[in-house]
């Protein structure tokens, strides 16, 4: 079985006010390629700090992390930002979308990050936006658009790099129950291409449109459940 990720013992110690907090304590699980998982639990159980390693935001205290056959635990700064850049695709609650630009150059923003944009990257951005329903919207900027309309500017633009995995932090936390269906649709057909997706949600309603559920406590993994087995 191929892996996208794969976590060994991951540890990340804090400093706070003179007082070390343990916010992991060492955590270890596989990401499957193509699998679609949910990671759970209440404030302080760690998923952000969890979230944050695996994005690549930060380097754990200890333990080990390999995206791919690349263990990226240890890199340097420069390093885990090109990684970020061109192998990990991010989709935030409030969408960070970039408000003077239209669909099309809010898809294309992680391009420019790469250092490089070639006259083909314009129109793979524009199908992508057709991918995720935008393309009668291309000309738009964020204000114009509706809630749901702005995460799937931020979904497509966590593709346009076509990442090892997704990375997506409470994705329908600022959606009505209506749009949050329709994007859990949208994530669930993209993983159905065989796109992996890492969702950190504390709705259980939304967790249940995954494969697999991690549920975090403490810095802990409280219970490892997979819903849906992988072909």
């Amino acid at each position: 079985m191929k892996y996208a990720a794969r976590i060994e013992n991951l540890s990340k110690d804090y400093v706070l006010s003179g007082e070390t907090v343990h916010a992991l304590r060492g955590v270890s699980f596989d990401v499957p390629q193509g699998d679609y998982i949910s990671i759970m639990g209440p404030s302080g159980s760690g998923k952000s700090t969890l979230l944050n390693l695996l994005g690549c935001l930060d380097r754990p205290t200890g333990g080990r992390f390999w995206l791919g056959d690349d263990d990226v635990s240890q890199l340097s700064d420069n390093a885990l930002s090109e990684i970020r850049a061109s192998r990990i695709g991010f989709i935030f609650q409030s969408y960070n979308l970039i408000p003077a630009l239209t669909v099309v150059e809010n898809i294309g923003v992680p391009l420019y990050y790469r250092g490089h944009v070639r006259t083909t990257d314009r129109q793979r951005c524009i199908d992508i936006a057709k991918q995720v329903g935008l393309g009668d919207r291309l000309g738009h900027r964020p204000a114009q658009l509706s809630g749901g309309q702005q995460q799937r500017v931020a979904i497509a633009r966590s593709l346009v790099n076509n990442p090892r995995f997704i990375l997506a932090d409470e994705p329908t936390g600022n959606l009505d129950s209506a749009t949050t269906l329709e994007i859990l649709e949208l994530l669930g057909q993209l993983n159905n291409e065989g796109r992996t997706i890492l969702l950190v949600t504390h709705e259980d309603e939304v967790a249940a449109h995954t494969k697999r559920s991690i549920i975090l406590r403490d810095g802990w993994i409280k219970s490892d459940k997979r819903r849906v087995e992988m072909e």
